[in-house]
């Protein structure tokens, strides 16, 4: 079974499970729009392939792991999507919630949808009660304050936002979250993982800011030209999009040669490898520094309309 179709298995089993038919229809409804659209769930492979590679002994809790990230991560952007924030109308390829079933259970979705990941945890948790508080904590540092896509998300709503920080807490918490969380359920320390998910949270915030620049509205799934318009911190915006691809391409890198030594080394190589060239292909790349113009002002920080968000 690949890494995919485990992640996929785990999440239909703890839905169903979880989002009985005593569930207010459209909200069930809505909540398996937001969930099941053909999302890549890295993060889920990335926290199984590290609960592999520390042996792995209690696949059930890896798999409810990943599970449970993977449903903060569609909450996040269900409620990203909304029109408070982004206002969009599309999300990977397909309507969003708020489109398809309307603003109030869109909001209710995305509060289900986080409370169904610690429904997850708890439930497969109960073979493993000595290691589930660790992978609560670890899932909730992911999602709260001070550094989790909460914070990251709040970020946009300050008068300035430093990109880093900006950038860690919005995408990069989660990932840490998925590959110290695999090490947790294994029973392994977690340490060794961080640098992994930092790495790569990273390098997808910058793959996002440079599609979203270069207008590929098809490989995002959703509409572009948000950063700009929002007055969002970009890293395309502040060193230029070629500036941004030698950036991604040196902290894919980074995510491999960051990758302890272990059994799994290869399979998780690969699953970088991989994602590197569906965020960022080696045909984009290449197409960087022809001329585009609708690229013309991207070498130079955006400030923000409104409020004023800019890049510290």
């Amino acid at each position: 079974m690949s890494l995919l179709e485990r992640a996929e298995k785990s999440l239909a089993y703890h839905f169903d499970a979880l989002v009985t038919p005593q569930t207010p229809p459209r909200l069930a409804a809505a909540m398996r729009h937001a969930v099941f659209s053909s999302g890549a769930r890295v993060r889920p492979q990335l926290c199984t392939a590290v609960a592999l590679a520390c042996r792995d002994d209690a696949p059930g809790l890896s798999d409810a792991m990943g599970s449970a990230i993977e449903l903060m991560h569609c909450a996040s952007l269900v409620h990203d999507d909304m029109p408070a924030f982004d206002n969009a109308d599309t999300r990977r390829g397909q309507p969003t919630v708020h489109k398809a079933f309307g603003e109030p259970l869109a909001l209710l979705t995305g509060d289900a949808l986080i409370v169904l990941a610690y429904q997850v945890l708890a439930h497969a948790g109960a073979q493993q009660p000595q290691r589930l508080g660790a992978l609560i904590r670890n899932l909730s540092a992911g999602v709260g304050v001070p550094s989790g896509i909460v914070a990251g998300q709040a970020w946009e709503c300050e008068v300035r936002a430093d990109l880093s920080e900006y950038q860690r807490a919005k995408t990069g918490a989660l990932f840490v979250a998925a590959t110290c969380g695999g090490a947790l359920a294994a029973g392994a320390d977690p340490q060794p993982w961080t640098p992994l998910g930092a790495c790569l949270g990273e390098a997808y915030q910058v793959a996002d800011d440079i599609r979203d620049v270069m207008g590929h509205a098809q490989a995002l799934g959703k509409p572009v030209g948000q950063d700009a318009l929002h007055g969002r911190p970009s890293v395309a915006q502040s060193l230029g999009l070629a500036g941004a691809v030698v950036y991604f391409q040196n902290l894919m890198d980074q995510a491999v040669d960051s990758i302890p030594e272990c059994g799994a080394r290869e399979l998780l190589s690969q699953v970088v490898r991989r994602e590197s060239e569906r965020l960022v292909p080696t045909s984009m790349c290449e197409a960087v520094g022809k001329p585009y113009p609708h690229l013309q002002s991207v070498a130079a920080p955006v400030a923000a309309p409104g409020a004023g968000n800019a890049v510290a």
